[in-house]
């Protein structure tokens, strides 16, 4: 039966990736419609503020009537609220089916609990926790933004394989050690497509100019983030000019403008806590930072990151800048290897996760 369970859970899971790229900031979900060992129904959620996954793969359905005899398998729990749709655990009591496999409980303060215990109280019989933890990485932004109040943090960098990450420069003039191949460049860039916002510190935007923006992927591109205490960036550099959102953190008072907004913190209080919740109420769910190594280090060691991408070139560069020290997590743990011709990207990930 388990095996059985978690076939039709596999596919939810795959169908709700479909929706990659334009439910954010909803969860992906998935559901698939089972009559006596038969897939009727299948769908899932397209796009923020159309019909969920359960909707859709019920009006697929052929013939309304199997419902009655059917098992809905969805990867996240059926929500019991109205919001821009009407409740899926509703319609599933409406529809008369009566079972449903979730993969796993919905964080979201308004549905947690409350669409599997109002289908129990109809006397639907519900299984949770099929595939729980593949469900809950299927939505790692989602999870992370409802459980912990703030978005969920990437930290992504290169080094060389003898641990530094750029030689030592002093201005801008100098250009930085390459150390991502093209393929893994354009890996780099299909990240920032999938996250909401990305962020550097004050001396990456002052050494790297970068634009932060997606150009080797397809995909739009995130909010783009970087602290500037004393408001030392140039006017003229990329983050500045208007082409992407951008939010400057900052001591100082200064007047925003189109798609650049000025949030001023206290710089004498920890920084990265004021930052994400700043994120958080602006309903960014998902933060990639890519530098530079001081900044890196501060979520390291504050414990504010989720998952980290460690790419190794194989080039060795015998000083410069040292890459973070891992270490420094309180606790990780690697989950995943990646080989590249000779690079090498390690993925690590949160114990308590």
């Amino acid at each position: 039966m388990v095996e059985v369970e978690n076939k039709y859970m596999a596919r939810c899971i795959s169908l709700a990736r479909g929706g990659a790229g334009n439910v954010a900031p909803n969860p992906m979900v998935g559901a698939v419609v089972v009559h006596r060992g038969k897939i009727i129904g299948e769908g899932y959620h397209r796009r923020c503020g159309e019909a969920h996954a359960e909707v859709n793969a019920i009006a697929s359905v052929k013939d309304e009537s199997l419902l009655k005899e059917a098992t809905i398998y969805v990867s996240l729990e059926p929500c019991s609220h109205y919001g821009k749709t009407p409740p899926c655990a509703e319609l599933i009591i409406r529809k008369q089916i009566p079972r449903v496999v979730v993969g796993c409980l919905d964080p979201f303060p308004e549905v947690s609990g409350r669409g599997v215990r109002m289908l129990r109280e109809a006397g639907v019989e519900v299984v949770t926790g099929v595939m729980e933890r593949e469900a809950w990485e299927l939505n790692r932004d989602f999870m992370t933004f409802q459980q912990l109040g703030r978005p969920c943090v990437y930290l992504k960098w290169a080094q060389s394989a003898d641990g530094f990450m750029d030689k030592v420069r002093t201005d801008s003039s100098s250009p930085a050690v390459v150390l991502s191949s093209s393929e893994t460049l354009r890996r780099v860039h299909r990240m920032r497509a999938n996250v909401a916002a990305i962020m550097v510190g004050t001396q990456t935007a002052l050494l790297d100019n970068p634009s932060l923006t997606v150009r080797h992927w397809v995909g739009k591109s995130p909010v783009r983030v970087v602290l500037d205490r004393i408001l030392r960036i140039p006017s003229g550099y990329h983050l500045l000019d208007g082409a992407v959102k951008t939010l400057v953190f900052t001591a100082e008072k200064a007047v925003s403008r189109q798609q650049v907004e000025y949030i001023t913190i206290d710089f004498s209080q920890p920084v990265l806590p004021q930052v994400l919740h700043e994120l958080y109420i602006r309903k960014l769910n998902s933060l990639m930072v890519e530098g530079g190594a001081n900044l890196l280090g501060h979520f390291l060691q504050e414990d504010l990151w989720d998952q980290m991408f460690v790419e190794t070139a194989p080039v060795y560069l015998g000083t410069g800048v040292k890459a973070p020290d891992i270490n420094l997590a309180p606790s990780l743990s690697l989950t995943e290897v990646i080989k590249r011709q000779d690079h090498v990207i390690s993925v690590f990930s949160r114990k308590n996760q």
